[in-house]
């Protein structure tokens, strides 16, 4: 409902859509791939999501970019912001 009537977009269209959370650390990502509607999510140990600015809600990413989106790196600046300490 989100993407319908909020962003204007047909959710069914193949596109990506993703959704972060108020703290940053959390975001989810709406797909549907023809059969049925996925969500998968993804929440950051510590740091936080590194979000580009949108132009009217909606922003358009490389692969590239939505690559580094989704490991916390800043893809203006590529660097990890947080690295773990300990496998266990």
């Amino acid at each position: 409902m989100q993407v319908q009537q909020g962003l204007k977009r047909d959710p069914h269209g193949g596109d990506l859509f993703v959704f972060r959370g108020r703290t940053g650390s959390l975001i989810k990502i709406i797909w549907h791939d023809g059969i049925g509607m996925s969500l998968y999510s993804k929440r950051l140990e510590k740091g936080r999501f590194v979000w580009p600015s949108a132009k009217d809600g909606i922003v358009s990413l490389t692969n590239a970019q939505s690559s580094c989106l989704l490991e916390g790196i800043d893809s203006r600046n590529p660097q990890y912001s947080w690295c773990p300490q300990s496998a266990g």
